[in-house]
């Protein structure tokens, strides 16, 4: 290392969800004059690569994923797969740990931070290096994890935030793995083990929400945490929204519109797809939703109900491809966000002016988490009621959305308000910059410091 200039390697988990924030991360590191290897797969370079906004400073390395029973075969990404084989997906990158240790020693890094590679603490012991857990996921999620035998839906003693515990309805709805395949460690004991063997914990967030949560993973992890703040990019001024949703979307009036994104890992059934299409049909207003074709059909279009695309012309679109998530809640003719919640996403809803309603996945407790963080303790959304089984029909759909986007609703006004007050808080003068400097300040002291074998 030389002088105060420090080099990261950083191992992400091959989903968009944190690869992007991982490289939002560097982006920050990068800005202050310190190096990064990023390590990849070849089929994310196209997606990531025009994020890189120091490419002098932050090098893409490529980490070839070995085939696992169970997956496709040429699968590098979580957002090939349905969320049910994520844990093969992790069995396959166990399996690059050669490769790992192979840029280590090529490049020599001063610490790595990792995701759910939970064996990188030993990788980076024989090398004397040391390590960061980056928590791309809300505090609330990890401070769940920190105290193990805890009961559902009981907090544990001192656990600050009793309303984004997972209830057991929560964890009846949420598809489990299938127990008869090995596929080594489960997502809890990848959790558990990394938060056990880093040398420090970073968490994408900011205490004026979590930091009761923060201070208590600190506690019972006897680990330093470190709060990055978001990191989200300046806003580029030189990229502009695509022509076709500019022109789409300036047919209508400001707040009008609804807008759905459900995230690039989600796939749903027909059945949840059809319904979801159908609740937006009976807002009465014009929407634009984006999704993966559900599961079974190969394009969204062939499972639309049936006369659905008669019936909304005009005001409706439900699309498929990649959009420019940011940039479509920045224009004035969308009112409402429906999310699926993930963390990305929350902080985007956050930062924008939209109203919001939430939807998140049954299968994804973080995704709950942070609806319950949204909803129940700083009261800026309103969340979807689900069935029993977990998914929502297209007449609780319509509600959350009309509660919010009505301009006599006493629900939407109070949101609106909350927003407002949060909007302003997470967008005051210095308050990200300051989350970077102290976070990049704290990196320092800690490559400096002692290693975990050295204490």
């Amino acid at each position: 290392m030389g002088g105060s200039r420090f080099h990261s390697l950083m191992y992400p988990w091959f989903a968009t969800g944190h690869m992007t924030p991982f490289l939002y991360l560097a982006n920050k590191l990068a800005e202050k004059g310190h190096m990064v290897t990023f390590l990849l797969p070849k089929k994310a370079l196209k997606q990531l690569e025009h994020l890189n906004l120091f490419p002098h400073n932050i090098v893409f390395r490529f980490v070839t994923v070995p085939h696992v029973d169970g997956l496709p075969v040429g699968t590098e990404t979580a957002s090939e797969i349905p969320l049910s084989t994520n844990n093969l997906l992790m069995s396959a990158m166990d399996l690059t740990r050669d490769q790992v240790e192979a840029v280590v020693r090529a490049v020599e890094p001063d610490l790595i931070f990792f995701d759910f590679a939970h064996w990188i603490p030993e990788v980076s012991r024989d090398f004397g290096l040391k390590t960061v857990k980056f928590v791309v996921v809300s505090a609330s999620t990890i401070a769940n994890m920190v105290v193990p035998g805890g009961e559902l839906g009981v907090p544990p003693p001192g656990y600050p935030s009793t309303k984004v515990l997972l209830c057991k309805q929560d964890a009846y709805t949420m598809k489990k793995p299938d127990p008869t395949i090995d596929v080594g460690p489960n997502f809890f004991e990848r959790v558990t083990t990394s938060l056990l063997n880093c040398d420090a914990i970073a968490i994408r967030t900011v205490r004026e929400i979590e930091g009761d949560l923060c201070d208590y993973i600190e506690k019972h992890s006897r680990k330093k945490v470190l709060v990055t703040g978001p990191v989200f990019p300046e806003p580029d001024k030189t990229i502009q929204l695509e022509e076709r949703w500019v022109k789409w979307l300036s047919g209508y009036e400001p707040d009008s519109v609804v807008f759905c994104a459900l995230g690039s890992q989600i796939i749903l059934e027909k059945d949840q797809f059809q319904e979801l299409c159908l609740g937006m049909e009976l807002t009465g207003s014009p929407f634009l939703v984006v999704v993966k074709p559900p599961r079974g059909s190969s394009t969204v279009q062939e499972a639309l109900p049936e006369g659905f695309s008669e019936r909304v012309k005009g005001r409706g679109v439900v699309w498929e491809g990649w959009v420019q998530q940011p940039l479509i809640l920045s224009h004035p003719s969308v009112g409402c966000f429906v999310s699926h919640c993930g963390f990305g996403s929350m902080w985007e809803s956050l930062l924008s002016d939209c109203q919001i309603v939430l939807v998140p996945q049954a299968q994804l407790g973080d995704h709950i988490r942070n609806a319950r963080l949204m909803t129940d303790e700083l009261k800026v959304s309103v969340e979807v009621v689900r069935e029993e089984i977990g998914w929502f029909s297209k007449e609780s759909l319509c509600n959350a959305v009309n509660s919010v986007m009505k301009s006599d609703s006493e629900i939407g006004n109070l949101v609106k308000k909350n927003h407002t007050k949060w909007r302003e808080t997470l967008a005051s003068p210095g308050l990200m910059t300051g989350y970077v400097d102290n976070f990049i300040e704290s990196l320092k002291d800690l490559v400096s410091g002692p290693t975990m074998t050295e204490r």
